[in-house]
């Protein structure tokens, strides 16, 4: 078991980059034939790194977490830590129930990694003391500062999330639920310094939003595949250019989930193709995710190409 204070220089990190950049979620490149491709990972990195995003996320549900093996895990999360060479915060994903997260954690751990990210455990729906549990048991096995996620069966009331935020470890909350009246309610009664972000799925939809209740902070597929138009709505959200934000949500975002809403997984496969249409080494999807179909790519493309315009970038 561990004991431990949270480490309040990766805190202090993770809270300056949450307000400088949305955070990067990068995917995990994969080989034609599905194996890992770890110098097309590299590159891909690189490339978010340099779009100078708040913090970076490997191995997380963009990443296709559930996808990777331990050794796939261990080398994703190393070259995201050797790439970001401490420019800004590692945030690697972990999840399943609590003994298999907290193998992730230990490997994360010795990867270098800063901070952890646990994703709702997998199936099982579950009362609020096994939420609560599940990350007792993670804080009391890893050192490494936790932020839960609160997506699909995870949902914290006001009085659970007061017992995780006890926990000397963990420091901040994702939430992909997009209740507002709830999201209002757990900030109220959080912490002071406890960090929370908007991780709903095309998050840029619902920035202003969640700002309005008080978490600005967002991660950000589109980064993943296009930093130039991430960058270019995070700015115009902070600073409040309602101009340019309702052009790039009505002209880019808003076409971006009509299509990803199409087929179940395109929250990752489409973000991944459209990587591939700038000709990023990511490879395909790993199943049970499917690839899109000739005609959504080729919406995607047509998307992809308008979207750079808007922002003044090249294909």
């Amino acid at each position: 078991m561990v004991t431990v204070n949270p480490d309040q220089d990766t805190v202090r990190r993770l809270r300056d980059g949450m307000a400088r950049g949305v955070l990067s979620f990068p995917l995990t490149s994969f080989h034609d034939d599905g194996s890992l491709d770890p110098d097309g990972f590299r590159a891909h990195v690189a490339v978010q790194l340099a779009a100078a995003p708040g913090s970076l996320f490997p191995a997380c549900g963009t990443g296709e977490f559930f996808s990777l093996d331990e050794d796939e895990y261990r080398q994703v999360v190393t070259i995201a830590v050797e790439e970001a060479a401490g420019r800004v915060p590692v945030v690697a994903g972990i999840g399943y129930g609590w003994a298999q997260a907290a193998r992730f954690a230990r490997i994360a751990e010795d990867a270098g990694a800063d901070a952890l990210l646990v994703l709702p455990h997998y199936l099982v729906a579950a009362p609020q003391d096994g939420l609560v549990a599940q990350l007792e048991q993670i804080a009391a096995r890893t050192p490494l500062p936790l932020i839960a996620y609160q997506r699909g069966q995870v949902a914290f009331t006001v009085a659970s999330l007061r017992r995780v935020a006890a926990l000397p470890t963990v420091v901040g909350l994702k939430d992909g639920h997009s209740d507002l009246d709830r999201l209002q309610r757990l900030t109220l009664a959080a912490p002071e310094d406890f960090l929370f972000f908007n991780g709903a799925a095309t998050a840029e939809i619902q920035a202003r939003a969640y700002a309005a209740v008080g978490v600005p902070a967002y991660s950000s597929a589109v980064h993943a595949f296009a930093p130039e138009i991430a960058n270019a709505f995070f700015a115009a959200v902070r600073d409040r250019d309602d101009k340019t934000t309702d052009r790039l949500l009505r002209d880019f975002y808003v076409p971006l989930v009509e299509l990803r809403d199409r087929v179940p997984g395109y929250a990752v496969s489409l973000v991944k193709a459209a990587a591939r249409l700038r000709g990023r080494r990511v490879g395909p999807v790993r199943a049970p995710l499917t690839d899109p179909s000739p005609a959504d790519l080729d919406a995607l493309a047509t998307l992809l190409t308008a979207g750079l315009a808007l922002v003044g970038a090249a294909q």
